[in-house]
């Protein structure tokens, strides 16, 4: 005997057995405002439901914990045309240990890889594109294709007597839960661009859509501007150009 031994513990293994069990166990509620309210902002694992079928499965990192995450998606199933949030729910999970294993890679595989769950690979988690993917085609299994934004949809916005068109753009652009983007003043400045910046707007009262309230902007903007609707985002730029699955909203 040498009173010696080596001793080898799959920690991940463990934790992903357990965590599984953990989640198989849990009740999924709606996601919404109230019931993220009870959500901290720690590190960990979650899952999305749509019809009570598993659809997204997250992890955080150190810009969002699972508060900042859910009430990100939360916002991002909203005004979506075929999409009724009141549809997905969720289940999360924090995890003490979570920085040492790759959980959430681990979790998709386990519960049948990306082709088995319908949100992940779809762009759903995704940020802006950006102004160089703007003319990239959608794949139609990408969440945006099956769920596009609805810029009919009426919202509690109005726009005030002498307001800039700079201001109601802002006020728009944060009151939407899909990304809106406009053009700046260029250089890589955060300023709006001069002809946004220099218009003056008559009131204009709401409700209205997004669609009346950038049309109601851009008609008294300088010629050349061109708003368009794509599959997940609208754009608003001083332009003439035709987009791929995209829809003009207003010319000038």
């Amino acid at each position: 005997m040498t009173g010696y031994v080596e001793f080898e513990f799959d920690l991940p293994g463990a934790l992903l057995v357990r965590l599984i069990e953990v989640l198989d166990g849990l009740g999924a509620v709606p996601l919404n405002t109230t019931n993220l309210a009870a959500i901290p902002e720690e590190q960990g694992v979650y899952q999305l439901f749509l019809d009570d079928q598993l659809v997204y499965i997250g992890k955080t990192d150190a810009d969002a914990g699972l508060h900042k995450r859910l009430s990100r998606h939360a916002r991002k199933v909203m005004h979506r045309v075929g999409l009724d949030p009141a549809r997905v729910s969720f289940k999360a999970v924090r995890v003490f240990v979570f920085t040492a294993v790759d959980l959430e890679s681990d979790l998709i595989r386990h519960y049948g890889g990306v082709k088995a769950i319908d949100w992940n690979g779809s762009g759903f988690g995704s940020n802006d594109p950006g102004r160089e993917r703007d003319t990239t085609r959608v794949d139609p299994r990408n969440f945006d294709a099956k769920f596009p934004i609805d810029i009919d949809r009426e919202m509690a916005f109005a726009i005030d007597q002498n307001e800039t068109a700079a201001s109601a753009l802002a006020r728009l652009k944060d009151a939407l839960p899909y990304t809106f983007r406009y053009q700046g003043k260029g250089g890589g400045s955060r300023k709006a661009h001069m002809d946004l910046a220099s218009v003056s707007l008559p009131a204009k009262g709401g409700p209205m859509t997004p669609r009346e309230a950038i049309k109601s902007i851009v008609s008294h903007l300088p010629s050349g501007w061109q708003a368009t609707a794509l599959p997940g985002y609208i754009i608003l730029y001083k332009e003439e150009r035709e987009y791929p699955q995209a829809e003009v909203i207003v010319s000038r």
